[in-house]
């Protein structure tokens, strides 16, 4: 399969002769962060990770993201971490969109190119290097995992989204599909990454709303996304939250396809707070 192409920052500065009006929306239901704002002055430098700056463009949050964070990682040659993970509880998944880096895990190398995902289990003592010579560019998703008692902790895992062949949904002649990384059916994870793709003209006909969280990063193209009672564009680079049952739905505007990275939480009852 042909090796795809995926948006990725860049930072910089948006110069003093452009407008500021943009397409930025935060509402208590979703959020709307535009590829136009990972600029140099809002990125972040996180300890023990060297040659490297992060977007954090999901974190737990009162009135926001509840049970993810989401950072776009800009990792120079050289550079990544020895100690990257600072809680223990911690499952992660990367997400290479540019260059190329090492995760080492359980005393193996394993190399992620575009395309490249990988799974890492809490208390794993993973690492990463970006051992190449251009600038590799990834998504790291970080979700508290909920341990149940005689269901083991998930392996580790290393795919690439371009071995994959895409699952149409049903009844949709292809038009829709995603690309799984992980058994649905495995109980063991607690969240999915998966990737979303919409041929042109391609549509979610109906207004989803469920109790699942969503974060998606659009990869490529753009549509015309429904969110909550608005109707708002998107493309490539953009981002967007959903709170759980906020109505989502959407339409691919091409010409070429409408792909994005999507996060949700799963197979876990809801937790009764005030038991």
């Amino acid at each position: 399969m042909k090796g795809r192409t995926y948006y990725a920052p860049h930072g910089g500065l948006t110069p003093q002769t452009e407008l500021h009006t943009g397409r930025a929306v935060f509402t208590d239901a979703y959020a709307v962060i535009p590829k136009g704002v990972y600029s140099d002055i809002v990125a972040s430098l996180l300890p023990f990770w060297d040659n490297t700056r992060a977007w954090i463009i999901a974190r737990p949050l009162s009135g926001f993201a509840e049970t993810f964070s989401q950072y776009i990682m800009e990792v120079a040659p050289g550079g990544g971490s020895t100690q990257p993970e600072p809680e223990a509880d911690a499952q992660g998944v990367l997400f290479v969109v540019e260059g190329s880096v090492t995760v080492t895990i359980e005393g193996a190398d394993h190399v992620l190119t575009p395309g490249g995902y990988a799974y890492l289990p809490p208390a794993s003592g993973w690492t990463v290097k970006n051992t190449g010579s251009e600038t590799a560019r990834f998504h790291w998703v970080r979700k508290a995992y909920e341990f149940v008692e005689g269901i083991d902790v998930p392996d580790p895992l290393f795919l690439n989204d371009n071995d994959i062949a895409p699952t149409p949904m049903p009844d949709t002649n292809g038009t829709w599909a995603t690309t799984r990384f992980v058994d649905p059916d495995d109980l063991r994870h607690d969240m999915h990454i998966t990737i979303v793709t919409f041929e042109p003209g391609g549509s979610i006909p109906f207004e989803e709303t469920h109790v699942m969280e969503h974060g998606l990063y659009v990869l490529e193209g753009k549509a015309v996304y429904k969110l909550n009672q608005d109707w708002v564009e998107v493309e490539a680079g953009d981002f967007m939250w959903l709170r759980a049952f906020c109505p989502q739905a959407c339409y691919a505007g091409g010409p070429g396809k409408f792909r994005y990275l999507l996060y949700k939480d799963v197979n876990r009852h809801a937790k009764l707070a005030f038991r």
